[in-house]
């Protein structure tokens, strides 16, 4: 097979294709914030994501195979994008990220408290998760066990204690 990056170096192609600091953001929110829509990524974003950066992103990640698009059946103009297989194989990493940022960066509980589970649930949970994400965007059997609720209650929790004790 041809090298198609700078260097056939997995660690350089892995960064050609996530490099950016928007694709793993994009991934991200389809991934824990079941944020399947344009209009749900960009008015939800944490981050502030510009119109035409998500844009550009929701194209290349869908080119490259990270995201599918099909059409939303209840407007023809819009699309539904979910995850491919090599996306919810992501996981892990994200999970590794998400514990390496918790230990290393100020970090807000609310937006963190995903990643504390991941890391204590460990590959184990890593493992349920991404058999719920093919589940959720892959059309497989539906597990027993529902990862995205217990990852989505306790970030829900957290911003109920912020809002309760008055923090900003």
């Amino acid at each position: 097979m041809p090298l198609t990056g700078r260097s056939g170096c997995p660690i350089n192609l892995t960064l050609e294709q996530l490099g950016d600091r928007w694709s793993l953001i994009v991934i991200r929110d389809v991934m824990f914030g079941n944020r399947r829509s344009y209009g749900d990524l960009l008015s939800q974003s944490e981050e502030g994501i510009a119109s035409n950066i998500l844009a550009d992103r929701l194209k290349r990640l869908t080119a490259s195979g990270l995201l599918s698009r099909r059409p939303d059946p209840n407007h023809q103009q819009k699309g539904i994008y979910s995850l491919t297989e090599p996306s919810i194989q992501l996981v892990p990493l994200l999970a590794h990220m998400g514990a390496w940022g918790r230990r290393h960066t100020q970090v807000s509980e609310e937006l963190s408290v995903r990643a504390e589970l991941l890391e204590k649930g460990g590959p184990s949970l890593w493992d349920a998760f991404m058999v719920e994400l093919r589940h959720l965007h892959l059309d497989a059997p539906r597990p027993s066990r529902s990862v995205f609720r217990e990852l989505q209650a306790a970030y829900e929790k957290a911003v109920a204690r912020k809002a309760r004790d008055g923090r900003p």
